[in-house]
């Protein structure tokens, strides 16, 4: 199979300009993996440290960390949106 067999099936873009794809993989990677981690992190050491000063053990830690998880999804899915749009403007100009 050649690329001339490929042209005009999904795999095609793949070939051509890789690195418009790479470039936008490693932007979708780093923005997601900020955006599940630092908020994750951050209710993590705000609970516990409001459940050492209260002394309420888990209760801070779970509601921050549950908090944490709503708005990571929200963030996650907005954010997926807007790149899907970016892809398929980059899928568009490679045609």
């Amino acid at each position: 199979m050649t690329l001339e067999d490929l042209s005009g099936t999904l795999a095609a873009p793949l070939f051509m300009s890789d690195a418009k794809y790479y470039r936008l993989a490693g932007r979708i990677f780093a923005d997601f993996s900020g955006t599940i981690a630092v908020p994750a992190v951050l209710a993590a050491l705000l609970g516990k440290w409001l459940d050492g000063r209260y002394g309420t053990e888990p209760r801070y830690l779970i509601l921050l960390l549950v908090a944490a998880l709503a708005l990571t999804a929200y963030a996650v899915v907005r954010k997926a949106k807007n790149y899907k749009t970016a892809y398929e403007r980059l899928m568009n100009e490679s045609k």
